[in-house]
């Protein structure tokens, strides 16, 4: 069985996402399209490259990915952006090359990569490029034409702007990059980051106010009473701020409680044992 990811920042409020549907299963009757996303921020390639890098690999190798965000081809000499694609771990993914591939990779580098030139001479692509161009390069690759046979090889695409956490000798500053449904607050500090300072060293998570430390990273949620704000390593490996159960009563969960916002600073302080006297010296 063929499957089929969608990530648009069309929203539901317009018909664009039923017509990219309707297209798609006249292209594939008996595909399983999954919607990863169709409420990113208009244009924001980075907030779709985070969304799929954080769910992609619980696909099967051969999913095809279509991301239509900023779609529109682009042939001004010099600022040229085709549609891209894109194949790693096993699996394929059509998008404008605006930013999205470079900021999905991040350090890795892909499988193959190539462009899509031929739309230049597509004039019934250039508008609504998601339903008008990736779904008919998603049919090639189904029907197993050799990627370079209608596209261009390349070893260049853009790459989005995204903030990387800073880290010194005994800080890592980082940011909130995703506010989620819950209101958690998910930053761009990976439990990888946050492991290369060893084990047993006493940190505080610094935002917002002082009065809203952490200094402990829970396995669960409800590690904490409800109510309480907790710090865990989410399923993507990132540093998630929330408020255990929150979200309900209409709370809204951290980034209401906190006043946080994405964008805004989130520290973590490393103390080697002795060079404080308690925790409030810490501030």
């Amino acid at each position: 069985m063929q499957i089929i990811t969608l990530t648009t920042d069309n929203g539901y409020h317009d018909y664009y996402v039923a017509a990219i549907k309707g297209r798609l299963l006249q292209a594939f009757p008996t595909a399983h399209v999954v919607d990863i996303s169709h409420g990113i921020t208009p244009f924001n390639i980075s907030e779709a490259a985070f969304q799929l890098r954080c769910c992609f690999e619980e696909f099967a190798e051969g999913t095809i990915h279509l991301i239509g965000v900023d779609s529109e081809p682009l042939f001004e000499a010099q600022k040229e952006r085709y549609p891209g694609i894109l194949k790693y771990k096993g699996q394929y993914f059509i998008c404008n090359d605006n930013g999205f591939f470079g900021s999905f990779l991040g350090e890795d580098f892909p499988d193959e990569f190539y462009h899509y030139t031929a739309i230049k001479d597509q004039p019934e692509a250039w508008r609504f490029t998601t339903k008008n161009c990736f779904i008919a390069l998603a049919q090639r690759i189904v029907n197993k034409e050799v990627l370079s046979s209608f596209a261009t090889a390349s070893r260049t695409y853009r790459r989005a702007f995204d903030q990387k956490p800073i880290i010194d000798p005994l800080l890592i500053r980082g940011v909130v990059v995703h506010i989620d449904s819950f209101g958690n607050l998910i930053t761009n500090i990976t439990q990888t980051d946050f492991e290369r300072f060893g084990t047993g060293i006493p940190f505080i998570i610094k935002y917002q106010k002082k009065e809203y430390f952490i200094d402990e990273i829970s396995a669960t949620y409800n590690a904490v009473s409800q109510g309480e704000r907790v710090a865990i390593f989410n399923s993507a490996g990132r540093l998630e701020i929330a408020i255990n159960r929150g979200a309900n009563e209409g709370f809204g969960g951290a980034s209401k409680l906190f006043g946080m916002r994405i964008g805004d600073p989130v520290h973590i302080e490393f103390t080697p044992q002795g060079s404080k006297e308690n925790i409030q010296s810490l501030f």
